[in-house]
């Protein structure tokens, strides 16, 4: 068995989901380093039950590689897997488990990557940047990046390691999501015009949302790399009304926007909150408090780097490909281009058409095509 692979192992065994914490895997990958004699810094969430991890392998006083990778899963409740998820296990070439792919493949990858620059003199170093609460908006390493803008050196490049099946992808669109509260007046439901029914003020301003979307996807911006090659808004969720003969006085929904990079996704959230204005209105004159609230729920920026950037050409000399991609999920490259201005570029072994599903996977093969990248990275940064 691989080094990456015997991490690999190990990494699935701590069941990581994004509610519970991380904090015995992040224990591992400390050791992991320790016994290599590299020294990591932890930066906790607010109750101390998280961390991210970052460490620094080579001279810290120049601009390194960043290594980027998420320690947190989704859950596996309700969901038919063939074997136990926090068990690795192979099977015709394939290695099952939850996070497999998204993304303890990568990690494990980058921690046999770490053993290996740690017995070399680099010139450049390597950071290795393992975040929490990724699957629920990247949100612990924003924390992070709050630290390292402040460091007088920032990074040269972020490679994150999302399954890509080992494609350099440049670019993703970015997401904005929002819980919109509708409030009306409660009325007994035989005498239902004296009141304002906050599931039908919801419902309009649905229906103003999927209007908008028409407009996007007909004469909206577009980018044929994109499997969706333009802007989209989704409403997931919505809850309202208590019983059948209590006119609602309240509702809610929450909905999203993908955004492409060149998108003004506040134009589109300025339309959408000018549709909720002009239906509130028309029901004020029955209920003059008539109101849509916004609450915002999670967020994350584009990413864009240029497919003729040095960055790019880096990557594709460590993968030996010359082909680029982009995806139409997030990742936490975006955030490492806007906090650092550190371009970002994603690649790492796997599929995500497996992630998030019941047994979840990545191939013998991918991982072995990522050893070979990371041990081309250090060869690249010795002296």
């Amino acid at each position: 068995m691989t080094r990456s692979l015997h991490h690999l192992e190990r990494l699935i065994g701590f069941p990581s989901v994004s509610r519970d914490s991380n904090l015995d895997l992040i224990a591992y990958v400390q050791e992991v380093l320790r016994a290599v004699g590299v020294s990591s810094t932890l930066v906790p969430n607010e109750d101390g039950r998280k961390a991210n991890l970052w460490a620094t392998i080579g001279p810290a006083e120049r601009p390194g590689i960043v290594l980027s990778g998420h320690t947190d899963v989704v859950p596996v409740e309700g969901q038919a897997w063939s074997s136990d998820p926090f068990t690795l296990v192979k099977r015709e070439g394939n290695y099952f488990g939850r996070g497999t792919a998204d993304m303890k493949g990568f990690i494990a990858c980058c921690l046999a990557a770490a053993e290996h620059a740690a017995t070399r003199q680099l010139h450049t170093p390597i950071h290795l940047a393992f975040s929490y609460d990724e699957e629920i908006g990247c949100v612990g390493v924003r924390r992070l990046l709050d630290l390292l803008k402040d460091a007088p050196v920032k990074p040269r490049l972020c490679i994150v390691g999302e399954p890509t099946l080992m494609q350099a992808v440049t670019a993703h669109k970015g997401k904005l999501g929002f819980r919109v509260t509708a409030h009306g007046l409660e009325a007994h439901s035989s005498l239902a015009p004296i009141g304002v029914n906050a599931i039908y003020m919801a419902a309009d301003l649905i229906g103003a949302i999927r209007t908008i979307q028409k407009d996007l996807a007909e004469r909206g911006l577009r980018d044929g790399d994109y499997e969706v090659a333009y802007t989209t808004l989704h409403v997931g969720k919505m809850q309202g009304g208590e019983v059948m003969n209590i006119v609602p006085n309240r509702c809610s929904f929450d909905f999203e926007i993908r955004y492409l990079p060149e998108e003004d996704e506040q134009a589109i959230v300025a339309r959408i909150k000018a549709a909720a204005e002009e239906i509130a209105r028309s029901y004020r004159p029955v209920f003059g408090q008539a109101r849509f609230d916004f609450a915002d729920l999670q967020s994350y920026p584009a990413m864009n780097t240029p497919v003729d950037s040095e960055a790019v050409k880096f990557v594709h000399a460590l993968t030996g490909g010359n082909s680029t991609g982009k995806i139409t999920f997030g990742t936490e490259g975006g955030l490492f281009q806007k906090a650092l201005g550190t371009p970002a570029v994603v690649c790492g072994p796997g599929n995500i058409a497996v992630a998030h599903k019941p047994d979840e996977h990545v191939s013998e093969a991918q991982m072995a095509q990522c050893d070979r990248m990371l041990e081309r990275l250090v060869e690249k940064l010795s002296a």
